[in-house]
């Protein structure tokens, strides 16, 4: 794993997490030292992170990070397609959530930044550990997506239109 892309998984980590992550769980959990993690959130820090550290581990304050809800429509043959043209364009795919008429919002959060995680992911739904959370709604989601700057959110909403994945109307 590059530096860059490890450091994308910190953050997203960190903006996942409920409680304070430690610095011994970003190191066990990226595959390296914890000398490497502290040299991280430095140059994370430095690139506008609102990173705190505590007794309990390190706490994300606040993001410069741009988010924005997509409403998506597909099927599933469709949704490696749909999580690759998100992380080709730049983009980190949060989570997923559904609206079920009965349960409410259903949620699930994926942190998706990576191909080796949209691999991770396509595998488990083929070999049936779990199916698509869309599939409760036939084939409507809503995606959250993170970006670096608007104009990469504005490119991933134009490309997943021109493939027919934005959903239309309410």
């Amino acid at each position: 794993m590059k530096a860059e892309e490890r450091r994308k998984g910190i953050i997203n980590l960190l903006l996942s997490s409920e409680k304070p992550v430690s610095g011994g769980e970003l190191a066990s959990t990226f595959g390296v030292s914890r000398q490497i993690v502290v040299s991280d959130i430095s140059i994370l820090k430095a690139s506008g992170y609102d990173i705190l550290s505590t007794h309990s581990g390190y706490v994300i304050q606040k993001s410069p990070l741009e988010e924005r809800v997509f409403k998506l429509y597909h099927t599933t043959s469709q949704t490696e397609d749909e999580l690759n043209t998100i992380i080709d364009e730049g983009g980190t795919v949060v989570d997923v959530f559904v609206w079920h008429k009965v349960y409410g919002k259903l949620t699930a959060n994926l942190n998706i930044y990576t191909h080796h995680h949209i691999k991770q992911f396509i595998e488990g739904v083929r070999t049936g550990k779990s199916s698509e959370l869309m599939n409760i709604t036939g084939g409507y989601h809503y995606h959250t997506v993170r970006a670096n700057k608007k104009e990469i959110l504005d490119r991933i909403f134009n490309k997943l239109n021109e493939k027919g994945y934005i959903a239309q109307g309410d």
